[in-house]
């Protein structure tokens, strides 16, 4: 009797370990599987216990689950692939947004491979202890659009303390409040008339929002001593000055909009969506000037990851990673809430 009751008991245990999420995976975890109520302070260790394993090409080191899915530039492979074979140390640049909530952190820095720097947007999803998504997206040298690696990678260089404050529960916008105003950039950047979202006539950034694409200041540049008067320098406008313009024509569509991680505490959304672009590059801007886009005629798009610090029902700050991909790109990862 004594001994059926130690089998039962030995049943139930596995069946709830089992249950719980706490068995073997296929990469089996050194450190164990990670803390139920994993709080910001636990997501973000995970992300450096993540790049530790990676620089060791060791998948056995992560608490993994069995049905992982892992993707690097929207391309799904066996986590052990691709950039875990070639990864060879960090960066000098790390910036890390977290979502105890929903169990989701994202890092957005450098890391280094063949012998240069390379920006990464890396996202892990955790749920009952084991990692269960993880999605990569790698802008490399020569990838395409504005490029500033060499930059964001200098020693020192960190995000601005602006990112960094938090927010009293109070003051904290909702969740799907956040969303509906990052979802607002990109619809205002698809439509591309210069009349607001919906034609509203507003669009919802604050009057010093910046914005950094791969590392690069693509807004508030200074201009050229040597700048020809009525030049259209866009770079050179704030983020607001360039939607009223209209000047992003270029882009057709932004599809595959997603928004995983909602930074609550601290007001930011991280989201991802596919940019298509190359089918049209000559227009009209909304103050009646015919401008053309040089070298945007060929179908392409881009792989775009975006954060977006939003105070008070508006963007103050963009970070964005994104490569060049094949055009209109199918992701992999479900959920699109543009519709197309």
């Amino acid at each position: 009797m004594r001994a059926t009751l130690i089998v039962l008991t030995t049943v139930t245990i596995l069946a709830a370990a089992i249950f719980c999420g706490y068995a073997v995976p296929k990469a089996a975890a050194a450190t164990g599987p990670i803390p139920l109520n994993c709080n910001r302070a636990c997501l973000e260790s995970l992300v450096d216990q993540y790049w530790a394993a990676v620089v060791a090409h060791d998948p056995k080191r992560l608490p993994l689950s069995a049905d992982v899915k892992y993707t690097e530039n929207d391309q799904e492979m066996q986590v052990g692939d691709g950039f875990w074979k070639t990864a060879e140390g960090l960066g000098n640049y790390k910036h890390i947004f977290a979502d105890p909530e929903f169990g989701q952190v994202v890092f957005m820095g450098t890391m280094r491979e063949a012998g240069a720097a390379l920006l990464v947007s890396l996202r892990l999803r955790v749920e009952l202890g084991r990692i269960t998504e993880i999605e990569g997206i790698y802008y490399k040298p020569g990838g395409g659009g504005p490029s500033g690696i060499a930059d964001m990678d200098k020693p020192g260089y960190k995000p601005e303390d602006i990112w960094f404050k938090s927010i009293p529960p109070a003051q904290r916008a909702s969740r799907q409040e956040l969303i509906a105003t990052a979802d607002g950039y990109f619809t205002g950047l698809q439509k591309n008339d210069g009349k607001g979202i919906n034609g509203t006539g507003t669009y919802p950034f604050t009057n010093d929002c910046h914005r950094i694409e791969n590392g690069a200041p693509t807004t508030n540049v200074p201009r050229p001593p040597n700048e020809p008067p009525g030049t259209i320098n866009a770079f050179a406008m704030d983020c607001l000055a360039q939607f009223k313009l209209g000047y992003y024509f270029v882009v057709q569509s932004i599809h595959h909009r997603r928004y995983p991680l909602v930074d609550a505490e601290r007001g930011v959304v991280w989201a991802h969506a596919v940019f298509d672009q190359g089918t049209v590059n000559k227009g009209t801007l909304s103050d009646g000037r015919e401008y053309t886009f040089k070298g945007f005629n060929r179908p392409s798009s881009i792989l775009v990851t975006e954060a977006f610090l939003i105070e008070n029902g508006k963007i103050r700050r963009v970070e964005m990673i994104g490569p060049s991909v094949s055009y209109h790109l199918n992701s992999p990862w479900p959920g699109n809430l543009s519709g197309n």
